[in-house]
């Protein structure tokens, strides 16, 4: 399974400005070895804190019709020593008390629940390693069918107005027919530095794709067309902040766009608690 690393931060990380993180917001100059441009900064302001349900291993967050729903992963591939700890599920976040109302358990002995989308009134989800997908009525919330991952691991999922798109930890991108689940076209996601792998948790919001970089502190704003990242949130202050109350937990992932407010609300791993974010 994916190593489960624990971020490390300097006490210092703490005095960093949580409400808006980041120093600059203006355009970045072209990287002098490239002459690429670096990505943006984007600034952004906690406006709300929630409760989260620590039992899910967050593999995904996203909002359908006014609710926050959210994935989680078995929370281990390697049942030999660490067997099954977390549901592999997707349920409603009740963002006053922080539980879940679970919709669908899969058997998270044999699968490790990863993304999911709502997209036609349809729920799309991901497993890990098994090549498995599955579809489910959005309403029912009863299996439809199961498809074959185009890759040889399922990360994260979202889509646009016409497509799925997927991502597997590499810095591709998989952009999939929603009827037929046939993969469409692959988009190379780069950087300033070229290829920009970890790709994981998705989210397509006003034209663009957000993604969690795995392993690092970073959400990145992502041009569909080309695959160029455009801006970059740095969360390395949320983080800090998080394992200062408890080291135990997991990794940064997890993000949602609530049209209706306009925020983003991300969370990680084991979380204790959901931020809605305003970009800035």
């Amino acid at each position: 399974m994916k190593n489960r690393i624990q971020y490390i931060f300097l006490a210092s990380a703490l005095l960093l400005a949580i409400a808006c993180n980041n120093e600059d917001g203006k355009p970045q100059p072209a990287d002098q070895t490239t002459g690429v441009a670096t990505p943006d900064i984007i600034n952004f302001a906690i406006v709300n804190k929630y409760p989260h349900d620590t039992s899910y291993f967050v593999e995904g967050l996203e909002f359908y019709k006014g609710q926050l729903f959210v994935s989680s992963g078995s929370g281990s591939s390697e049942p030999e020593t660490a067997p099954w700890l977390h549901p592999s599920a997707f349920g409603v976040a009740d963002l006053k008390t922080g539980k879940t109302d679970t919709k669908v358990s899969i058997d998270n002995h044999k699968y490790f629940g990863e993304g999911i989308t709502f997209f036609h009134d349809k729920v799309y989800q991901l497993t890990y390693r098994t090549k498995v997908g599955f579809v489910y009525d959005a309403n029912t919330f009863k299996k439809i069918k199961e498809f074959t991952i185009p890759a040889s691991e399922g990360w994260g999922l979202t889509h646009d107005s016409a497509s799925l798109i997927m991502s597997d930890g590499s810095s591709n991108l998989y952009f999939l027919q929603p009827d037929s689940l046939k993969l469409m076209s692959i988009v190379g996601v780069t950087d300033n530095s070229g290829p920009v792998a970890n790709i994981n948790e998705l989210e397509y919001a006003n034209g663009y794709i957000y993604a969690n970089q795995w392993l690092t502190p970073y959400i990145l704003k992502i041009d569909p067309v080309s695959g160029k990242v455009v801006g970059k949130m740095d969360f390395t202050a949320v983080i800090a902040e998080v394992n200062a109350k408890n080291p135990e937990l997991n990794e940064f992932n997890g993000i949602a766009y609530n049209a209706a407010t306009g925020t983003f609300f991300v969370t990680g791993k084991l979380w204790p608690v959901i931020y809605e974010v305003r970009l800035q």
